[in-house]
């Protein structure tokens, strides 16, 4: 019996190894899973959505607002994932991010705390990957949305948001919240730029929460699907280098909670996007992407 055993052992330790080795080759896909992959223009978003709502009543002195981010494929996906950030008076302060296998729809949801009139900007970047069989290669899906509110809490008035002013009080409310917001960016920026010595004369800027009003008409004479595969290894970037956290140069990881709006700077021509991260410490980093002709 003792010798049938022993015979057994190495059969037994060869059968936990492909089980262990199995398990490894189908594990689940990790969470940097943003991986750009040519457009597939047989598939679409039926709906992406995101949206910033005040909640009516504070509470212990401060007020509330829901964040939503959801979106919708034409047809379920290998993969779906949805990531957001949120930015008040141009500070990164909060993150979402979701992901699923063989779905086509995505809802997420976060509360924000907050005191005093804010500015709140959020952007989000719905994305799919898409396996039709295993003889065609792997094809995406993306959408960015975004939304913008203006909160005001006062003393001298009730509660009150709104995306765009409606009355004269709320005209001079948002004048103020922009001024008070771009100041503090572009001083902070313009610092970044010196530090790091980009020509910006040879660069067209737009902050991340403004990217998705160019999709219409990229700028400097992008084709639409040149500007997509630029939105999407942005995002992959990104995602990698910003959500999970700013990525020096020397290695180390430094939280990207309460930095500055990302800058994207996109070469006039046409060869190279960077990206400018300016970390809650007021210290600069860069990404850079360079862009392959189509």
């Amino acid at each position: 019996m003792k010798q049938k055993l022993l015979l057994a052992f190495p059969f037994l330790i060869l059968m936990v190894i492909l089980a262990v080795g199995i398990e490894f080759i189908y594990q689940p896909r990790t969470e940097e899973s943003i991986i750009f992959f040519p457009i597939n223009e047989n598939v679409a978003y039926e709906s992406a959505s995101t949206l910033l709502t005040l909640v009516p009543e504070k509470k212990d002195n401060v007020y509330e607002v829901k964040w939503k981010i959801s979106s919708k494929l034409d047809t379920p996906a290998y993969l779906r994932q949805d990531v957001g950030f949120l930015f008040i008076n141009g500070r990164l302060k909060g993150k979402q991010n979701e992901w699923e296998q063989d779905t086509d729809g995505m809802v997420q949801e976060k509360t924000i705390e907050w005191k005093e009139s804010s500015l709140l900007e959020a952007v989000s970047f719905h994305y799919s990957e898409i396996h039709e069989n295993d003889d065609t290669a792997y094809t995406s899906a993306q959408k960015m949305t975004e939304d913008r509110l203006y909160v005001i809490d006062s003393n001298f008035s009730p509660l009150n948001s709104f995306r765009q002013p409606g009355t004269d009080a709320e005209k001079e409310w948002k004048m103020i919240l922009d001024r008070v917001t771009s100041q503090q960016l572009d001083y902070t920026w313009e610092k970044a730029i010196q530090t790091l010595g980009i020509p910006i004369d040879e660069y067209t800027a737009v902050p991340l929460t403004e990217l998705t009003r160019l999709e219409q008409e990229p700028p400097g004479g992008f084709e639409n699907r040149e500007w997509q595969r630029l939105i999407g290894n942005l995002w992959e970037g990104l995602y990698k280098n910003y959500y999970l956290g700013i990525k020096k140069e020397d290695g180390t990881i430094v939280d990207s909670f309460d930095s500055t709006i990302p800058l994207i700077l996109i070469k006039k021509d046409k060869k190279e996007v960077l990206v400018l991260l300016v970390d809650k410490d007021g210290n600069p980093s860069l990404l850079r992407q360079r862009v392959t002709p189509s």
